[in-house]
């Protein structure tokens, strides 16, 4: 099984289209990959989940609905598991990138596994600064597709 953790756009992408690659992906490839994210994932869905409403026109029941349904496939960490020391290597990391990815690359480090986002700003930044444990969704999609056919 490959780790893999899942950054915030990705779960975004996959609540506004259940139907989409990363959507197939999350749901059907349980048996491939083991999906994580940090607790703060919940935080900022719900922070969003009006704007994700409106754009998915789902209703309250129907947002909940593919809200449980995307997540269960993804085990949600507390964040105080990843320890000081990769908090502090992600902060290097995403300092002048984006404070607010500093769990997700901290738990990477972690769990020693890729960053799944697809978030462009983010991979420059992170790839700049000497990260590159980090994987697309095309990249996915195309080994989740070979591992299917096997």
């Amino acid at each position: 099984m490959t780790k893999l953790i899942v950054d915030s756009n990705i779960i975004f992408s996959a609540i506004l289209n259940v139907n989409s690659r990363i959507g197939q992906i999350l749901l059907t490839s349980d048996k491939f990959y083991d999906f994580y994210a940090p607790k703060y994932v919940r935080d900022e869905i719900f922070n969003h989940q009006e704007k994700l409403k409106k754009i998915a026109k789902l209703d309250d029941n129907d947002f909940l609905e593919v809200y449980e349904l995307i997540l269960k496939n993804i085990t949600i960490l507390n964040h105080s598991i990843a320890g000081k020391k990769n908090y502090q290597k992600a902060f290097e990391l995403c300092e002048n990138v984006d404070l607010d990815d500093i769990p997700f690359v901290a738990f990477s480090l972690y769990l020693k596994c890729k960053l799944w986002t697809g978030d462009k700003k983010l991979i420059k930044g992170l790839k700049d600064n000497g990260f590159d444990k980090i994987v697309t969704t095309n990249d996915l999609f195309d080994d989740f597709q070979k591992k299917n056919r096997k």
